[in-house]
């Protein structure tokens, strides 16, 4: 008789996929470009307020000229963001729903 794959057990990265909700190199890379994310928005909602605009421009210039100081002003922002969003992500995957 074929065995479906529910009545194999589990492997020892099944759970932990399952508690990270996906591959961990993926789910990585989510949360990474999430936390820059977050951090380039709260950067310009109050994070750095003297010129939005001016920011906003320095952002893409940044992101074109990809020298070491924009990987240095990127770590930042996304350290920024970290600080909201793998607390957050944590606290969901640990509080959240059991999976069936």
């Amino acid at each position: 008789m074929v065995q479906d794959v529910r009545d194999l057990p589990a492997g020892r990265s099944d759970g932990l996929n399952r508690f990270l909700g996906g591959s961990p190199l993926a789910v990585a890379f989510r949360l990474v470009l999430l936390s820059i994310l977050v951090g380039v928005v709260l950067a310009a909602i109050g994070f750095d307020p003297w010129n939005i605009l001016t920011s906003i421009r320095l952002l893409f210039q940044r992101l074109w000229d990809l020298g070491f100081d924009t990987i240095n002003w990127l770590w930042r922002y996304f350290l920024l963001g970290a600080v909201i969003v793998i607390p957050i992500w944590l606290l969901s995957r640990l509080f959240g729903t059991p999976r069936r």
